[in-house]
């Protein structure tokens, strides 16, 4: 079984009280961990669509990716906005325990289909992109999605579904953005994002299949503090 939650906001090392951004959120991350045990199973696969912790350098965020492997399952990470604390992939890989892993540009195996991330960026059509801040940031974000869907495709062989993780949503005003029309041009069968807290603004984010693929909003406040099954797959 392959489940997927997002924005975790985790904050061992030094506690950041969620419930500021509303009572929802109180004592959420015992509600992510009783949901979670109620769900998955030791051999499932649980996809993380960023936004893990609060940490600002990699040792602050090493409780809180302890906390995430003592859960069950084994788990796919991608970079969130605020995870501060991930810099490079590859000199992190040693830090993390064995049952996480981290994407970033790169596919994995996770059962019987392929898994592939990066974190995206606003684009052009979003309001407040700043040309000269977020332009260099969004055109390297497509590159790593490029290079993402690559290495899956790659994986897949046309023989297993490919699923998209990105923390950015991939839609903006409903419409499909540059990082939409790459994941459906590579024919992926499913796509998890997260990053939208707002009730208005989950109302209106796209879910359900488009253009093939099939859309889920998974930040985990949406999700009422548990993970859910991904969807769109046909697996045997």
């Amino acid at each position: 079984m392959i489940w997927a939650i997002s924005d975790l906001h985790l904050s061992a090392a030094r506690p950041k009280p969620m419930d500021i951004f509303g009572p929802q959120w109180k004592d959420h991350a015992q509600r992510i961990a009783a949901t979670w045990r109620e769900r998955v199973q030791a051999e499932d696969w649980v996809l993380i669509g960023g936004d893990i912790s609060w940490a600002m350098k990699l040792p602050d965020a090493l409780p809180d990716l302890a906390w995430l492997a003592a859960l069950p399952g084994r788990k796919v990470l991608i970079k969130g906005n605020h995870d501060y604390w991930w810099d490079r992939v590859g000199p992190m890989r040693p830090f993390l325990p064995p049952s996480l892993t981290a994407l970033e540009a790169s596919a994995t195996e996770v059962g019987n289909a392929i898994v592939c991330g990066t974190r995206g960026w606003l684009t052009p059509d979003t309001l407040g992109f700043d040309a000269a801040a977020d332009l260099r940031v969004y055109q390297r974000e497509l590159a790593r999605l490029d290079r993402a869907l690559a290495a899956a495709k790659a994986l897949a062989q046309g023989q297993r579904p490919i699923i998209v993780m990105i923390h950015y949503p991939p839609f903006v005003n409903q419409q499909p953005t540059e990082f939409a029309q790459k994941i459906a041009a590579a024919g992926a069968a499913a796509c998890i994002y997260g990053h939208l807290h707002r009730p208005e603004d989950w109302a209106s984010a796209v879910q359900g299949t488009v253009a093939g693929v099939f859309y889920q909003l998974t930040a985990c406040d949406y999700l009422g503090f548990g993970p859910v099954a991904v969807r769109g797959l046909a697996l045997d």
